[in-house]
């Protein structure tokens, strides 16, 4: 029962992971409005969400091994809250900025250290549902922001209520910390000793690792990019109403959230490397319908379609990650790749803004198709890297 209810608080965690992400593309024009920046000023608060990202995720796997998962979780949420607060509040841009640093960080950790735990201790149908609650964060974070818009709030209102969501579950996760005490052993307790952890540089000896985090700075630069320009691409670009706009963003989110779910359902009975294929063919297919807008209403439909084919591809790579470095190494190359993922999160998002300040917003619509096909290589690569480690592992026993 206690391990069910550690479950659920995981999954919870998810939930509020994807809050801010969601709620940052609706802002985002109102907040360039009032602070009186470019198109592409997202960029320095991507690279600080990304810094305390980044930090954190590749800390991962040494703070794993002395921190207890409802501790990390109780920490990384009053992080969040006090970010979000903190924007609600920034009297300028550069204050906002700030602030960033400490939600990449809370995030960051949270990230890591779920998605290591998750990875070790359950399957990869639990990780592809994990992650679809961060698909209900993300879906439900520009339905709020929507919201507040639509009754003439200002959009720091957006920010203030999910900070008081977030300041909330921090507190559970203190007073539920009992339930944790048999289910929160790190994935480096698993493998044996702690103190006997491989070094970051030998794991970042493996290719695998590197083309892991290829792949994973790929994808996540992709469903952000989409995540972040959808709002303004649709109002801007395809003349669709606000309200309309940020109805079919929360689709994206709620799509991706459907994906994680169905795609979860086979999870356990398909191996990952062919269910990520599939899943990149229909993205690819997806975003051809937003770059050419063949008929009325598909670039909305495409992001959707969009969203359900990004479903099950972060969850599904995670959850190879211990067969394809090792269990020794799967801390640390899961915060390698949440790292590159941040990486993405936030580089690829800022190069498709600054496209569309120079060639319009009707650029991210090939610049998801050409992210697609990268992906589709880097997947074929990784791919043949984890056939090859099988094969070392069948000589091996002969």
């Amino acid at each position: 029962m206690a391990a069910a209810l550690a479950l659920a608080l995981a999954f919870a965690a998810f939930v509020s992971l994807g809050l801010p992400d969601g709620l940052l593309g609706v802002a985002w024009p109102s907040m360039r409005a009032q602070f009186g920046l470019a198109l592409d000023a997202l960029g320095p608060l991507l690279v600080a969400t990304t810094t305390g990202y980044v930090a954190a995720s590749f800390a991962s796997g040494a703070l794993l091994a002395r921190v207890r998962v409802p501790a990390l979780l109780a920490a990384s949420c009053l992080a969040t809250a006090a970010s979000l607060a903190g924007y609600a509040l920034a009297p300028t841009w550069a204050a906002l900025v700030a602030f960033g640093l400490v939600a990449g960080a809370g995030a960051g950790a949270i990230d890591a250290g779920l998605n290591t735990w998750v990875a070790a201790h359950h399957s990869a149908r639990t990780l592809n549902w994990l992650h679809a609650c961060y698909g209900v964060g993300a879906a439900l974070g520009p339905a709020i922001m929507t919201a507040v818009l639509l009754r003439g709030a200002p959009w720091q209102r957006g920010y203030a209520l999910v900070a008081g969501a977030q300041l909330a579950l921090a507190f559970v996760f203190v007073a539920t910390r009992g339930l944790w005490a048999d289910g929160a052993r790190t994935a480096t307790d698993a493998a044996g000793a702690a103190d006997a952890a491989p070094s970051a540089r030998a794991t970042l000896r493996r290719p695998a690792a590197w083309l892991g985090m290829a792949a994973f700075f790929l994808y996540v630069g992709l469903e952000q990019s989409a995540g972040a320009w959808a709002f303004s691409f649709l109002t801007e670009a395809r003349g669709v109403p606000i309200d309309r706009a940020g109805a079919w963003v929360s689709i994206f989110w709620g799509a991706l959230t459907a994906g994680r779910v169905a795609f979860g359902l086979v999870a356990n009975r398909v191996a990952p490397a062919p269910l990520v294929r599939c899943a990149i063919a229909g993205i690819g297919a997806a975003a051809a319908l937003v770059a050419f807008d063949p008929f009325r209403g598909a670039s909305a439909a495409g992001l959707a379609l969009l969203g359900f084919g990004c479903g099950p591809v972060f969850p599904s790579l995670i959850a190879a990650t211990p067969r394809r470095l090792g269990a020794a190494h799967a801390a640390n190359g899961v915060g390698f790749q949440i790292a590159s993922a941040a990486l993405g999160q936030a580089l690829v998002p800022w190069l498709v803004g600054g496209a569309a300040r120079g060639a319009g917003l009707a650029v991210l619509g090939p610049a998801l198709l050409g992210l697609s096909v990268a992906l589709a290589l880097v997947h074929e690569a990784l791919a043949r890297s984890d056939g090859a480690r099988a094969t070392g592992r069948r000589a091996s026993v002969r």
